[in-house]
């Protein structure tokens, strides 16, 4: 089997949140994948952040982002007395909480020049913070 050298590119781009929710990031993403010019690899997505974290979930129903927000909502509450860190408010930690239960990163297959993403998947920014922030995230796409 012939193997081509592999190639590494990297990206960083923003996005202005509203506040808590779930923002989808997969086209930002998919244009990096795609304006790299690798056919096959990697794409290794990653947040900047302790009060954010990225995940992959259903793009198609609505219902799925809400569903998540408020499980999550039940899960780790704000203002729980159970907290000392409140230095930004009582959404502060739970913040924090939610992030560490999710991740700061995704990798993503990259095949025929795209993400392999699966029909309904797309990736997203899940701002845990109740005001707006600027969240910085970085693509580093490996492959050839």
């Amino acid at each position: 089997m012939k193997t081509s050298p592999a190639l590494v590119a990297q990206h960083a781009f923003t996005i202005e949140t509203p506040g808590r929710r779930l923002i989808e990031i997969t086209g930002h993403v998919r244009r990096h994948a795609r304006e790299s010019g690798m056919n096959a690899g990697v794409a290794h997505v990653f947040a900047h952040h302790t009060s954010c974290s990225l995940l992959v979930t259903e793009n198609a129903d609505p219902d799925v982002l809400a569903d998540l927000e408020r499980y999550f909502s039940r899960l780790v509450p704000d203002g729980d007395p159970l907290y000392a860190h409140d230095a930004e408010g009582p959404d502060d930690m739970p913040a924090h909480v939610r992030a560490a239960l999710t991740a700061a990163s995704v990798t993503l297959p990259l095949a025929g020049g795209d993400l392999a993403l699966g029909t309904w998947q797309g990736v997203y920014l899940w701002e845990h913070r109740r005001r707006p922030h600027r969240r910085r995230i970085t693509v580093t796409l490996v492959g050839c």
